[in-house]
């Protein structure tokens, strides 16, 4: 839609990690639900927006390294339908979509609720409800950039090809960048080893990577196409400059 955007994303802590490993398809899908419903709690709130917004949200289970860092983005509209569908709402603030904090604290509360609804809560350990969770926003831009940047970015798989440097006696070797200095390295491992990295980002069958909320979701269709014709009777505002870069 003709709109700004944020990207949000949501990682879930060192802490819950094996859980989510050992029960990946209940773990991943309550990480995006928990992630949306956080968002969509928070825009609501005409403190900050007042609105329902449009999510897309793609999971990623990985690092640059290929580590195991299961997190969801969201690609949020910035702006969000009023309650009657007359109007498209700006947020309150131009330099922000929400507070992250708060964001964080509902997120958190909302897993854990999540995890004790599946059965899974006692699996977690009792620290991880104490500590601050990570919540990432940056703004995406608009238009035509925010579709080059989906085209590239959902579907991308964990490593590819052209990130391998060389394979030689049963050793791989690939390179990344280090997402605190920005500095290219390269990481030698035994073959075995690499596969096994590989792997642990295969999502269970069944499991869906892409998911859409809010306006976007298949069941708002109506809302969506009243949000898209107030946002083409009025062009979107001058996007915000970058502050920070990319998780």
């Amino acid at each position: 839609m003709p709109c700004r955007y944020y990207l949000v994303t949501f990682t879930l802590p060192n802490e819950l990690r094996a859980l989510a490993f050992g029960s990946q398809k209940k773990v991943y899908g309550l990480l995006m639900r928990c992630a949306a419903a956080a968002l969509q709690k928070l825009s609501l709130d005409p403190r900050y927006l007042g609105g329902r917004l449009g999510c897309l949200a793609v999971l990623h289970t990985w690092t640059r390294a290929m580590l195991y860092h299961p997190h969801v983005h969201l690609l949020v509209t910035a702006g969000g339908l009023s309650a009657d569908g007359t109007q498209w709402i700006e947020p309150k603030n131009p330099a922000f979509l929400v507070p992250v904090q708060a964001l964080s604290i509902i997120f958190r509360a909302k897993v854990c609720a999540a995890l004790k609804k599946a059965g899974l809560l006692e699996q977690a350990p009792p620290k991880v409800w104490k500590k601050n969770w990570v919540v990432h926003c940056q703004p995406a831009g608009c238009g035509e950039r925010v579709l080059e940047y989906l085209g590239r970015y959902v579907f991308r798989i964990a490593i590819s090809n052209s990130r391998l440097e060389r394979i030689d006696n049963g050793q791989v070797t690939f390179r990344y960048r280090d997402n605190r200095t920005q500095q290219m390295r390269r990481v030698t491992v035994p073959a075995v080893e690499f596969i096994g990295r590989f792997l642990q980002h295969v999502l269970p069958r069944g499991c869906t990577k892409v998911r859409y909320y809010g306006i976007w979701s298949a069941s708002r269709r109506e809302q969506r196409d009243q949000a898209r014709a107030l946002l083409c009777a009025t062009p979107p505002t001058a996007s915000v400059e970058q502050t920070s870069k990319a998780p």
